[in-house]
Formats: structure tokens, sequence, C-alpha cells
């Protein structure tokens, strides 16, 4: 991918989960691909307004099944959902999403923790979510 100026930490919950929803379906699939279909998968997410998405129910998940605009992985979207609920908990329980990641200390506990607590982060997905939200990360190169 180009090298691009790293993005300010998001003004609130729904850019988190954007940050967070983009790794995830860039997962096994060309980011060119998850770039070009972002606009109508941002969409058909609502913005990604975190309350809502975790509050999306089954049969919301077998109509974004048929949605074109997003890419339909239903294991992908249903984590989404999940992954919205994580996050709107540690929102809750730390007072904000960012003190969270404040909290988990450098990056190899961030990676950790972020690998265990969301579905399709893994190590490099890791690394992009927290470049995404504007956190001190590692040159790539030295992952």
């Amino acid at each position: 991918m180009e090298h691009h100026k790293q993005p300010p930490p998001p003004k609130g919950l729904s850019g988190y989960l954007d940050a967070l929803a983009r790794v995830m379906f860039q997962t096994g699939i060309s980011w060119r691909v998850v770039e070009a279909k972002w606009p109508g998968i941002r969409e058909a997410f609502h913005g990604f307004d975190v309350a809502r998405v975790a509050k999306l129910r089954d049969s919301d998940i077998d109509r974004l099944m048929g949605d074109t605009r997003v890419i339909r992985n239903r294991r992908k979207l249903e984590a989404i959902r999940e992954n919205a609920r994580q996050m709107l908990a540690l929102d809750i329980e730390c007072k904000g999403f960012r003190r969270y990641l404040d909290s988990l200390g450098d990056f190899e506990a961030t990676k950790k923790a972020l690998h265990k607590r969301f579905a399709f982060v893994g190590d490099s997905g890791s690394w992009y979510f927290l470049w995404m939200v504007g956190r001190k990360v590692p040159a790539h190169e030295e992952m």
C-alpha cells in the first residue's frame, strides 16, 4: 500500500469501529477491493454508529448478505456486530475507548489484547487499526 500520512485519532466511537471494520474486511481480501466498496459499506452500516451496529439482529445480517454494497461474508458481518458490542462495553467500562487503548501499555501488549478481544484482527490488522486511529506504532518493516 502507498505511504500515507497517519490519520488523527477518531473524534467518536464510530470512527474506531469504522477503522476496525476496514481491517476486518481486508483480512484475506485485497485492500483495493475493500477501498472501492468502502463508501457503500459505510452507508450499509449507518456510518458505523456503534450502538446501532451492536443492536443488529440476525434478520439484519440476512439483509446485509443480500446487499451488493457490502462484502458478503456472514462470519465477518456477524463479527462486526460482535466487535461493536465489545467496543461499546469497553467504552462504557473505561469511560472511553481511547482510554481503553491507553490502558493496554506498549504496542505488543495492545496487539495481543486486540487480537484476543476482537474477531478478524491479527498482528498486521492490529498494526493497521492502531495506525488508522492515530496510535503510535513501530515501523511496518519492524513488525
